[in-house]
């Protein structure tokens, strides 16, 4: 489905970007996987060539530019071209608005959304000069309806849905998409730590009655960035098991 594409996913080390990294090497594409953190993207590496597909591993702060400028030089001077960009970076530094530290606002501001409009930016000038492009955020169904002590992340999942319609408007006459997925509770080690409690009252919350999987997160992802979705730009795809309609 996506033979011959080369993919930038940030965020691969664990969790969604992880398996999004893998869900596109099995549909054929070749990719470029940044983090913070070295030692899981080299095994993340060993895993796509494994399946018979190309990799290189670049250690990134994305809310650097000098850095972001590196990835997108080496991405190039490897692969030649960029197809397909998934902005999936992202932390949480939860606490409620009254208590909210302002480093803890910054941070996530800067690593949720301020990243995703680097990488977006840098890699518009590859795909508007190539005529095609697909460029995928992963915001979050917070950024949709708001959470408890979690302003700093809603407000930062909130604004990639802003940014990801004004890009699709930009960008739209170069034949480069933009489209936002926004997951629900999804089950990855950002989880783990709920207890069985925790887990059970979120599930309440969610009409089919579990958490998602990374897996659905990342077959989104693989639709998006495949041509069946040539036609669809500037959209929020919703992944949330119907907790939010």
């Amino acid at each position: 489905m996506l033979e011959g594409k080369i993919a930038i996913v940030t965020g691969a080390s664990r969790g969604i970007g992880r398996c999004t990294a893998l869900q596109l090497a099995k549909s054929g594409a070749d990719l470029v996987v940044c983090a913070r953190s070295e030692a899981p993207l080299k095994e993340l590496v060993v895993e796509i060539e494994a399946l018979g597909r190309k990799a290189i591993a670049v250690v990134v702060d994305v809310v650097n530019p000098a850095d972001v400028g590196n990835l997108i030089d080496q991405a190039l001077a490897t692969f030649g071209r960029i197809d397909i960009l998934v902005n999936n970076a992202g932390i949480t530094r939860d606490g409620l608005l009254l208590r909210m530290k302002d480093a803890d606002w910054d941070a996530v501001l800067d690593t949720n959304l301020k990243s995703a409009f680097l990488m977006t930016r840098a890699v518009a000038k590859v795909m508007s000069k190539q005529r095609c492009g697909r460029i995928i955020n992963i915001s979050s169904v917070v950024g949709e309806m708001g959470n408890p002590g979690q302003v700093n992340y809603s407000a930062s999942k909130a604004g990639l849905i802003g940014l990801t319609k004004s890009v699709a408007r930009e960008l739209a006459r170069r034949n480069v998409t933009a489209n936002a997925i926004t997951p629900g509770f999804i089950d990855t080690d950002m989880t783990d730590d709920l207890g069985d409690k925790a887990r059970a009252e979120l599930a309440a919350q969610i009409p089919l009655g579990r958490l998602g999987e990374a897996e659905d997160i990342a077959h989104a992802v693989i639709y998006l960035a495949s041509d069946r979705a040539g036609y669809v730009t500037g959209q929020v795809l919703g992944v949330n098991g119907g907790m939010y309609m």
